[in-house]
């Protein structure tokens, strides 16, 4: 034992110390204590106020084990998302345009369902999100302004390939991107 370890001010802010560091690995806490013991050493504190500017320079042992303990535990990864809450959010982007197109009930749920998952994902970006929502809207938001403005006009049947081809692509269009997207 050396002169600091047997003066009482140090012994008590080491054990102090070393009470607030348990939750560190062992190892890590002996480097820790030798490394305040060794500051202490070289400062050539000798009696008991300067000892007390001492270890009042290094810090409360609560601040010091705080420190520690936050030097140790690294921030953790964001988790990853879900592959198959991806593929779910996409697929039901892609299947509510066609839903919509025939006027089922089942379209509307899935366009809802889809666009509470898409903007509670933490994979997508603002942009991809206002992307893929304007691609699930887009059919249900055309396809009553069809109705609006061409209800005094018949609908012939390349109208309504174009409708079926445009009720299946945007969707489709807006979840591919969306699974790119999630890639990225």
């Amino acid at each position: 034992m050396n002169a600091t370890d047997q003066h009482p001010l140090v012994a008590a802010y080491l054990d102090a110390v070393a009470r607030e560091t348990a939750a560190l690995p062992a190892e890590r806490r002996a480097e820790l204590l030798a490394d305040l013991r060794e500051h202490v050493e070289v400062s050539g504190a000798q009696d008991d106020d300067q000892v007390r500017a001492v270890l009042a320079g290094l810090g409360e042992p609560r601040t010091v084990a705080v420190s520690a303990l936050a030097e140790e535990a690294p921030a953790a990864p964001p988790a990853p998302a879900s592959s198959g809450r991806t593929k779910l959010t996409a697929a039901l982007l892609a299947v509510s345009g066609v839903l919509l197109l025939f006027s089922s009930p089942l379209g509307a749920i899935a366009m809802i369902a889809g666009l509470v998952l898409l903007w509670g994902a933490p994979q997508w970006t603002t942009r991809d999100k206002t992307v893929g929502t304007a691609a699930a809207v887009a059919v249900p938001v055309l396809a009553f302004l069809g109705a609006l403005l061409g209800a005094s006009s018949r609908i012939g049947i390349m109208e309504l390939l174009l409708i079926l081809v445009f009720s299946l692509a945007v969707p489709v269009f807006g979840a591919v991107f969306l699974l790119r997207a999630a890639r990225r």
